[in-house]
């Protein structure tokens, strides 16, 4: 079921989505949109597939990763929502889910990793924020040591 129309009376944090890499970054992502105290969380995993090339990791064990982030973000969110998409472009398939969800914003923690780094992998942070069709919202880093 796709649901493209936002609910803007919700407000921003009506119903946030929330893509997580990993069990380690859904923690931290979620520990930073905590303060913010949004109404409903969809949290979002991305298993990123090869189309034609073999993939990065066996979707088996990616869905693992999905599955141990969904419980970290429910530490913080108990009655969040989880969603898995399957997508070589990790950004369109964010937006898709933004989508399907009805989401009112897109809530994230930037990744680390140097200004080469971000240019070799086309720095998913810029496409985010610059061709999202919903509010992006980018999260402090909740722990200064990283």
């Amino acid at each position: 079921m796709t649901n493209d129309a936002v609910d803007t009376d919700r407000g921003l944090l009506g119903h946030v989505l929330l893509p997580v890499a990993h069990e380690e970054d859904a923690r931290k992502t979620a520990t930073a949109l905590e303060p913010y105290g949004p109404d409903r969380v969809t949290v979002l995993h991305v298993v990123e597939k090869g189309e034609g090339v073999p993939d990065k990791t066996p979707v088996a064990q990616s869905e693992e990763v999905a599955e141990a982030s969904y419980a970290a973000v429910r530490e913080v969110f108990p009655d969040a929502d989880d969603h898995t998409a399957y997508a070589r472009d990790v950004v369109g398939a964010i937006f898709e889910a933004g989508a399907e969800v009805g989401a009112t914003a897109i809530a994230y923690r930037p990744r680390d990793g140097n200004r080469l780094v971000q240019f070799l992998s086309g720095d998913r942070s810029l496409r985010l924020v610059t061709e999202a069709d919903r509010p992006v919202i980018a999260l402090p880093d909740s722990d200064p040591d990283g």
